[in-house]
């Protein structure tokens, strides 16, 4: 097993052993922290197909320095949409080792897909500007677990 997988096991772990409150599933999910720049990113993590599907509906909400931060098993094209979703988002589309790929906003309550520009494993959703307001574009390398486990990886 590799690093990237143990640590993959270990945050699939962590997120079956919480509970998830029934309004609000989101808010029993695991969180860790992540880094972009000088800015620290309190981020709840997404893992299961289940959390992932949920992401960020319905929530009213959320913190600025807060967002999620989705984990698929393998690196592929990974495209998003925002029906039921109340907040209007900025995502980055990821790479394993924590360089963003491509980012888009995001409208509330639409289908509209927005898609990596190539195959990802991390996508980070924030609130919408957040990214833009500290200067974070395509190629800036975010830290955190996540992308040390993956960057160790054969």
């Amino acid at each position: 097993m590799t690093l990237a997988s143990t640590a993959i096991a270990l945050l699939l772990g962590l997120a079956g052993s919480l509970a998830q409150a029934q309004d609000a599933p989101q808010l029993g999910l695991p969180r860790l922290t992540l880094q972009a720049g000088m800015y620290q990113i309190d981020a709840q993590v997404a893992i299961t197909p289940e959390q992932r599907q949920i992401g960020l509906m319905h929530r009213a909400e959320m913190p600025q320095h807060e967002g999620m931060l989705f984990v698929f098993e393998q690196p592929t094209q990974q495209c998003f949409w925002m029906k039921n979703t109340l907040l209007p988002l900025s995502a980055a589309f990821v790479a394993d080792d924590g360089t963003i790929v491509n980012m888009a906003d995001m409208q509330p309550q639409t289908t509209e897909s927005h898609c990596s520009a190539r195959p990802v494993r991390f996508v980070l959703e924030m609130n919408q500007g957040w990214f833009a307001k500290k200067a974070i574009k395509a190629g800036t390398k975010l830290a955190g677990a996540p992308f040390k486990a993956s960057k160790q990886a054969p």
